[in-house]
């Protein structure tokens, strides 16, 4: 099973996450064969949370990778999203075409009223821009509750686009970049 997680950063955490890094990056390096993104959000220069996209076996080992986290365990996230996700490109990260480098890179969420999920989400047409999409899902993957992209744009409108209009509630974008080791 496939799983997002988004860790928000707490307000004034940025001390606390650089003298983490390093704790951090070693337990991810645990998962390293299960993920398939990863990498940091920013608001500007300023670092706010953490994405990770990894396959884990049910929904309770999502929720220990997710809170066993050293941030987490510290206190450097005012909130943790956790939801079932469809990888609906089928690819990781490290095979986008477009490759690692670049500052035009995003997250955009959208969340939207929960209905049945279907094996058919519409992947947008401009697939060489789409690092990962896919639905967000109940823990059982039988509701559809948003869609999660990560995504080459010149622009955060650009990146809003992605997910079209109308059927979601509410809609964030944040500058997200490549995570790992550098």
């Amino acid at each position: 099973m496939e799983f997002f997680c988004y860790h928000r950063d707490r307000a004034g955490s940025l001390a606390l996450r650089e003298e983490l890094r390093e704790a951090h990056w070693s337990y991810m390096d645990r998962f390293d064969a299960e993920l398939i993104a990863r990498g940091p959000t920013f608001d500007g220069a300023v670092l706010t949370g953490s994405v990770h996209i990894v396959e884990l076996p049910d929904p309770a080992a999502a929720r220990a990778f997710a809170f066993d986290e050293p941030g987490y365990q510290a206190g450097a996230y005012r909130d943790v999203l956790i939801r079932r996700w469809r990888n609906a490109l089928g690819r990781t990260m490290w095979e986008f075409p477009g490759g690692r480098s670049g500052d035009d890179r995003y997250l955009v969420l959208g969340l939207g009223a929960p209905k049945p999920a279907t094996e058919d989400l519409s992947v947008p047409s401009e697939q060489d821009q789409l690092i990962a999409y896919g639905p967000l899902l109940s823990d059982d993957g039988a509701t559809w509750l948003g869609t999660a992209a990560l995504l080459r744009a010149p622009s955060p409108d650009a990146a809003r686009a992605v997910l079209g209009a109308g059927e979601y509630a509410a809609v964030e974008v944040h500058r997200w970049q490549f995570g790992g080791r550098r």
